[in-house]
């Protein structure tokens, strides 16, 4: 069968659209990726550095249940990728707490009485839920009970977005923590999945794996296949209009650089990963006012994370510690050494990664790298995980758009927008975490951009890249590699440049 080549520009160089331009250049088509970090790819999976250091931003398991993805990744990367040990807690009332929460220890922990509330509610809770719960409270109380809800879901989940549990559709709860209750609990307690052959709920998981210098090794690894296998990858490229000329059939793309450059790309098809709320008013012509409006109230979770460096006690071995209680701003606190012990160029040394959520809109945006730095050395000596004379140094790094807003109304803006995408924008293909409005996983949002990058491939709708992830159990349940992709993650139907990547 002989492949008609395709020519395709897709918006953005993170885990959606490199998977999808490196489908496509492997397959022959020509494609180019215009990514507007004018240093690196990866997107929010990039790394940064910092005095040798490297800084995972928001931490990235390298975890799947396709074995096309693990494929994938193994194909990328090889040797590169090591076995890591999950190990994260909870930290509430002064405790740490095992997370994924394990009842005995929990319960050992929060004491007699406090327990005995805690299985009350979870009697009452289960004699009694709400039908159809609305709200991430209602669907976590129907799962824990209420007391459970307000010991350890609560407070981070309000730090993480910004809303009341009220405010936050429970969408997002089916989507992250679908098939996880606290009888499933006790039975992963009592029974690790070795020993019951089951399918193991996600946030389960005890291994993964992980690049050793940090996720973004693996995008810029995907970058320069895509290169050699004949694409381009351009940085510094700001994508500001994408005109769809109807008499030609083809899209016209325009992008600037930092120094004002402009650049105009003609192609066939493009696929966006940029976020929808910056898209529809880029479109030429221009969207119906309907979906510019829709658009427009989408709303985005901003992150910065706060890289300490200090002298390392090992104090702790955990990947993560979720900061729960309410005393303290600071919504997780990554182990850089744990994720990989080159992260940390120093033996002697260690990284932590005080992450906060918040809007560009806040005071703690806004403040000073200074401040930042200041704020976070009071909280890690406050939570007992560090002496002030062994921080060393900080640097603060700001991620805007890090998470899209599962508010109760964002269901209604993304029909209306695409519906006018599939009827006025022909071989327009959102993918990717903010290119469909959707909190994916990297390997979630690299199929959405696999998924469009074979529909353009054969020509037609093959796959309605949407559905991906909407199965929740998927998403939630399984083990490493357990199903080939098309039983679980692929519903039917419906002249070259060789810009490096950075190393």
């Amino acid at each position: 069968m002989s492949l008609e080549r395709a020519s395709v520009v897709c918006i953005g160089a993170g885990p959606a659209g490199l998977a999808a331009a490196y489908l496509l250049s492997k397959q022959g088509a020509e494609v180019t990726v215009l990514e507007r970090d004018p240093d690196k790819v990866g997107g929010i999976s990039r790394t940064e550095t910092y005095k040798g250091f490297s800084i995972d931003i928001g931490g990235h398991r390298f975890f799947s249940k396709s074995a096309e993805i693990e494929a994938l990744w193994t194909e990328i990367l090889g040797d590169h990728l090591l076995e890591r040990r999950r190990k994260s807690r909870i930290f509430y009332g002064g405790s740490f707490f095992d997370y994924p929460l394990r009842p005995v220890n929990a319960f050992r922990k929060l004491g007699a009485i406090e327990s005995a509330r805690c299985a009350l509610s979870y009697a009452k809770a289960r004699l009694h839920p709400v039908k159809t719960p609305r709200n991430f409270e209602q669907w976590v109380t129907n799962r824990f009970g209420r007391r459970l809800f307000e010991i350890f879901f609560r407070t981070y989940t309000e730090k993480v977005w910004g809303l009341s549990c009220t405010e936050i559709s429970a969408d997002w709860a089916a989507q992250r923590i679908k098939g996880l209750s606290l009888t499933q609990l006790i039975r992963h307690a009592l029974l690790p999945r070795r020993h019951h052959g089951g399918a193991v709920v996600k946030t389960l998981i005890d291994h993964f794996r992980y690049p050793s210098r940090g996720p973004g090794m693996m995008w810029a690894a995907a970058a320069e296949k895509v290169v050699g296998q004949g694409g381009t990858v351009l940085l510094d490229r700001q994508v500001v209009s994408v005109e769809r000329d109807a008499a030609a059939g083809r899209w016209h793309v325009a992008a600037t650089g930092k120094n004002g450059q402009e650049y105009r790309f003609a192609c066939d098809h493009v696929i966006s990963t940029m976020p929808i709320r910056e898209l529809i008013p880029a479109l030429l012509p221009a969207a119906p006012p309907a979906t510019t409006a829709a658009a427009s109230q989408l709303r985005y979770r901003d992150f910065l994370i706060v890289a300490l460096i200090l002298k390392d006690r090992k104090l702790f071995d955990d990947n993560w510690i979720y900061i729960h209680d309410p005393r303290f701003k600071v919504g997780r606190i990554q182990n850089f050494k744990s994720w990989s012990p080159e992260l940390v160029p120093d033996p002697t040394l260690n990284c932590y990664g005080m992450e906060y959520f918040c809007f560009e809109s806040d005071e703690l945006w806004s403040c000073s790298d200074e401040v930042l730095v200041q704020i976070a050395t009071g909280e890690l000596i406050a939570l007992g995980l560090a002496r002030d004379e062994e921080i060393l140094d900080g640097t603060v790094i700001r991620q805007v758009k890090a998470y899209p807003v599962y508010d109760q109304h964002y269901q209604d803006h993304l029909v209306t927008i695409r519906d006018a995408v599939r009827k006025l924008y022909p071989n327009l293909h959102l993918v990717g975490r903010n290119g469909m409005h959707k909190y994916n996983n990297q390997d979630h949002a690299m199929m959405t951009g696999m998924l469009a990058a074979r529909n353009i491939l054969a020509g037609r709708q093959l796959y309605d890249v949407w559905q991906v992830n909407q199965d929740a159990e998927y998403h939630e349940a399984g083990i490493t590699g357990a199903q080939p992709l098309p039983d679980r993650h692929l519903p039917p139907r419906g002249r070259r440049q060789t810009t490096p990547a950075p190393a």
